[in-house]
């Protein structure tokens, strides 16, 4: 049987719940002490991956920054970069963003159709895999565990985390609240609407709350119910 990475999504978002705001340059919702703390969550991970609307919208590196780190992991026998994943069912991305240029492996999740458009435009960049008519969650994760991924760090963007909950798919949530206030309606939510498991009423179980500098962490078990 097809052992399955521990799926944790991580994500920062001010207290009325948005991701960023809607202006061109990115919202810094995390403080320094956050941003260490998820370079250590992903320095923890075997695979590390956001979807295709947030590598459009902010082009990240998705990197371990401390070298030290990075010297643990290959000290440990691991790579000194986790595996970077994305997935896009159209296969629109860019090769010249951030993402194919830094770290170690690539890997991108598409449909038949978008993996023929990717293959060519990323040969050399990353490894492309079709998945059918659709990119399902539960195939891409079954492929990940094939690779020997047991934990996978997913950093969003809003379609990605919903579909993780929505399907019962996320082991552990890490969610960082910024004291910010947005209030933008075409600024991108932490999710999305969706037929969440067990509905409004569902009370998640509670792993952690703590302050790291001026933001909250709260970690919870969406698997469990309180």
């Amino acid at each position: 049987m097809i052992q399955r990475p521990h799926v944790t999504l991580s994500a920062a978002m001010s207290i009325d719940g948005y991701l960023d705001d809607a202006s061109p340059e990115r919202l810094l919702l995390s403080n320094p002490a956050d941003f260490d703390r998820v370079d250590q969550l992903r320095a923890d991970s075997d695979a590390v991956l956001v979807g295709s609307t947030t590598l459009r919208r902010d082009n990240p590196r998705l990197l371990v920054n401390d070298p030290g780190r990075r010297a643990d992991r290959q000290a440990a026998g691991r790579p000194a970069y986790p595996l970077k994943v994305t997935l896009s069912a159209g296969g629109d991305l860019d090769p010249a963003l951030k993402f194919w240029h830094t770290g170690g492996d690539r890997l991108v999740y598409s449909t038949d159709h978008g993996a023929a458009r990717l293959r060519p435009a990323l040969d050399g960049l990353a490894e492309v895999v079709a998945l059918g008519p659709a990119v399902h969650l539960g195939a891409l994760l079954d492929d990940l565990g094939r690779r020997g991924v047991r934990r996978l760090m997913v950093e969003g963007g809003s379609s990605v985390h919903t579909q993780f909950l929505a399907e019962g798919l996320a082991d552990e949530l890490q969610l960082a609240v910024a004291p910010l206030l947005v209030g933008q309606a075409a600024a991108p939510r932490f999710v999305n609407p969706a037929d969440f498991p067990g509905g409004s009423t569902r009370r998640l179980r509670l792993l952690e709350a703590r302050t790291v500098g001026d933001v909250v962490l709260l970690r919870y078990a969406p698997k469990e119910t309180a």
